[in-house]
């Protein structure tokens, strides 16, 4: 091995760059351009959430928690996508890391979403569902009436703060 090159590389730039990819975060929710209702009073789709998600005393209605439990349900395929992006991301692979992102907030987004559809304690209150068969549903799923809250679901990618 007399003659045997040693090779010298200089991999701080990729390195650099790696960091840069590793500066974007997923949000899972109601984004403010999602909020808007149809039809309905001046409250939006990010204000439903909330209150459906954590009660309101003053309102009487029962906290229905679906973010955080839908979330919750998928945490460990949410860890493999992103540890897959910080993989790419330490190589310089910036797409590695968007598809890793958006895995992650589609898998979120799902969940969330599946929460709701099966259906969430407690029960609707009897005066709701007739509030409800009055304007002609007769779903009795607590936070499924039009879908609209539900389809408002979504993720956003965006560079952290």
């Amino acid at each position: 091995m007399k003659n045997a090159a040693k090779l010298l590389m200089n991999n701080f730039p990729t390195f650099r760059a790696s960091l840069d990819n590793l500066k974007a975060e997923v949000l899972v929710g109601v984004p403010a351009e999602k909020a808007g209702r149809k039809g309905e009073g001046e409250m939006n789709n990010a204000t439903i959430a909330y209150i459906q998600d954590n009660g309101s005393a003053a309102a009487n209605i029962p906290a229905r928690p679906f973010m955080r439990p839908g979330i919750m349900s998928v945490k460990g395929n949410i860890a493999i996508a992103l540890e897959k992006g910080a993989r790419g991301a330490i190589h310089g692979e910036k797409l590695a890391v968007d598809k890793a992102l958006n895995i992650a907030g589609l898998t979120a987004q799902s969940a969330i979403r599946g929460k709701i559809n099966e259906g969430i304690a407690p029960e609707l209150a009897e005066s709701t569902l007739a509030a409800r068969r009055a304007r002609g549903r007769t779903g009795t799923k607590p936070l499924v009436d039009t879908g609209q809250l539900r389809n408002s679901i979504n993720y956003v990618i965006r560079e952290k703060k």
